[in-house]
C-alpha cells in the first residue's frame, strides 16, 4: 500500500504536463485526450519502473523532459502537419521511446514496437491497452529477425550502434525514412555507416547539451 500511494502522490497534473513538454512541441498544443493518455503512460511506467527497471529516471518530471519530450520532438518534426497514415517501426522500444508518444501525437500512425524483452514487451502491451491504442502491435523479436518494412524507422539508446543501425535501415521501406534520437558524438558514426542515405542536418533536442534528432532519406 506504501508504493502505492507513493505513486499516486507523485502523479502529475495534465496541465504540469503540458508545461513541462511545452519547448519540445514549439508552438503546437497537446488535445484534453493526449494529455489524458500521457498521464495514464506516466503513472503506468513510474509504477512498472521498481520491478523492470525501465528507466534509471525516478522523478516524474524529469521522466516527461527527458523521455516524452525528446519523443514528442521528434514526433513534431518528422509530422509537422499532426498527421499521417505511414508505418512505423520502433526498434527496442524498452519502455516505448519514442514510438508511442509518436503514436500519441499521429492517432492514424500504423506502429509495430520490437522489444526482445518479455517483461518489457508485456510492460509496452499494457499500455497499449489502458490507452486504448488502435492499430499498434508488439513484436517480441530482435530487428534482424523479422521480415516487416516500414515508411519510418526509428530508435532511441540502444545497444550495439553500430551493428544496429544497417539493421534498421534494411527494415526502411523505399523512399522511407529512418530517425534516431542519439548524442551528438554518435551522428558522425551513423552518418558513415549508412552512407547510401540521403541524411538531413542534425537537429539539436531542446534542453539538452548534446541529444539530437538524425533523419535519413532512403534514395531507392
Amino acid at each position: 500500500m506504501k508504493r502505492h500511494s507513493e505513486t499516486a502522490s507523485t502523479k502529475l497534473e495534465k496541465a504540469r504536463i503540458a508545461e513541462l513538454l511545452a519547448p519540445f512541441i514549439g508552438s503546437a498544443s497537446l488535445s484534453d485526450s493526449q494529455l489524458d493518455a500521457l498521464q495514464r503512460y506516466i503513472d503506468l511506467l513510474l509504477r512498472w519502473n521498481s520491478k523492470l527497471n525501465l528507466t534509471a529516471i525516478s522523478n516524474p518530471e524529469e521522466v516527461v523532459t527527458r523521455h516524452f519530450g525528446e519523443s514528442f520532438f521528434a514526433a513534431t518534426q518528422l509530422f509537422p502537419a499532426g498527421d499521417s497514415y505511414e508505418s512505423a517501426i520502433d526498434i527496442g522500444s524498452g519502455a516505448g521511446f519514442p514510438g508511442l508518444p509518436l503514436k500519441i501525437w499521429i492517432a492514424s500512425l500504423q506502429l509495430t514496437l520490437i522489444e526482445s524483452n518479455h517483461r518489457k514487451a508485456t510492460f509496452l502491451r499494457e499500455v497499449v491497452r489502458s490507452l486504448n491504442l488502435g492499430s499498434v502491435s508488439v513484436l517480441t523479436e530482435r530487428a534482424e529477425s523479422i521480415s516487416l518494412s516500414a515508411d519510418l524507422v526509428t530508435f532511441r539508446a540502444v545497444e550495439r550502434f553500430e551493428r544496429i543501425l544497417p539493421i534498421a535501415f534494411s527494415l526502411v521501406k523505399p523512399q522511407g525514412r529512418i530517425a534516431i534520437l542519439v548524442g551528438r558524438e554518435q551522428v558522425a558514426t551513423a552518418v558513415s555507416t549508412l552512407s547510401s542515405a540521403d541524411w538531413k542536418a542534425r537537429i539539436p533536442v531542446p534542453l539538452s547539451r548534446s541529444r539530437t534528432l538524425l533523419v535519413g532519406k532512403r534514395r531507392d
